[in-house]
């Protein structure tokens, strides 16, 4: 992507994936301090929201502390299926970007009702239910998004949660200069156009990778960006009995493959099927791979920046309109 090509700064989407680097560049961590404080002696955080915003969010945050940090134990689910559960003795973070999804606040409501204190809202805007009902809430810094594919706040909810953990474990989020430098090489790499081919002409378009939410985030944002029917394989479901349905139109996107599983993903999709397979990575695989910087900690962040790069010069390439699909909503389900 480029600002200074019309065929790319005439979007929206385009416009706001570019802002995410200086979001992370200029990502005050301090803004987790008082919401730290609050939950330290929690042993159990519960993070919910709808869609983007949850689906890197806390998955990310759940795999980066088993993976780096450790801390308290975390777990997800949607916020309708959250009303099942005992969340008395739990601290709960609930994501939305538009502060009306009505899932989550209904369950922060619940929350309220039952006494529960410690329960916190996150969003893009002031004075919306889900940063006016709990006990405390945080406004991210991002602003407002035009496209209805989210972009920029995905990437700060996630930095939310990073800090918040990093705190919690007596440590400083640190090395987001980097982080973002990193983003904007693969916002703004040339790929090549045989890869963009291939994903343009597939029925359908996989994902595969750790269970991390990239490859589900990415999931999500081929509908919406590119218009095409998508699918997410977590883990080794790719070749667990699904190849009995694709067919040689279809492509896999695999999110860092695991080395050792890549023959089976061959023999499978490539040699059973004979489906492309094309890789995001930081090194070379035996795949056609779109090389990627090493990010560390913040490699997921690279990688859905990366795949987002795909994405657009897809949807392009198929002459679609990046910011406006013709029934995906911004908001999925907006309270009244």
């Amino acid at each position: 992507m480029n600002t200074n090509n019309e065929k790319y700064s005439k979007y929206a989407l385009c416009r706001e994936m570019l802002e995410t680097v200086n979001v992370v560049r200029n990502y005050d961590v301090s803004v987790v301090e008082a919401f730290a404080s609050d939950v330290k002696d929690k042993s159990r955080l519960f993070l919910t929201g709808e869609g983007s915003s949850r689906i890197f969010p806390a998955k990310r945050a759940i795999y980066n502390s088993l993976k780096f940090i450790g801390g308290p134990e975390l777990y997800t689910e949607g916020a309708t299926q959250a009303l099942e559960y005992d969340l008395r003795n739990t601290a709960v973070f609930g994501m939305s970007n538009s502060g009306k999804t009505k899932e989550l606040v209904r369950l922060f409501k619940k929350l309220k009702n039952e006494g529960n204190d410690t329960f916190y809202g996150i969003s893009a805007f002031e004075d919306t239910p889900v940063s006016t009902i709990p006990t405390r809430a945080s406004i991210l810094s991002c602003g407002g998004e035009d496209a209805v594919a989210a972009t920029k706040s995905v990437i700060e909810q996630g930095l939310f949660y990073d800090a918040l953990l990093k705190s919690l474990s007596g440590g400083k989020l640190d090395g987001l200069n980097k982080a973002g430098d990193d983003i904007e090489k693969v916002l703004t790499m040339e790929i090549e156009p045989s890869v963009i081919d291939k994903i343009a002409n597939a029925d359908m378009i996989y994902f595969a990778g750790r269970n991390n939410g990239v490859a589900e985030e990415l999931t999500l944002k081929t509908n919406e960006i590119t218009r095409k029917k998508s699918g997410y394989l977590e883990g080794t479901y790719a070749a667990h009995g699904i190849e009995e349905v694709m067919t040689e139109r279809d492509v896999l996107i695999v999110i860092d493959p695991f080395e050792e599983e890549e023959a089976k993903f061959r023999e499978c999709m490539i040699d059973g099927v004979g489906m492309n397979i094309i890789a995001i990575s930081s090194r070379k695989t035996s795949f056609d791979t779109v090389i990627i910087p090493d990010g560390g900690q913040f490699q997921n962040y690279v990688e859905l920046a990366a795949g987002w790069s795909l994405l657009v010069e897809t949807g392009i390439a198929l002459k679609v309109n990046l910011d406006k699909p013709v029934r995906a909503r911004k908001v999925g389900n907006e309270v009244e």
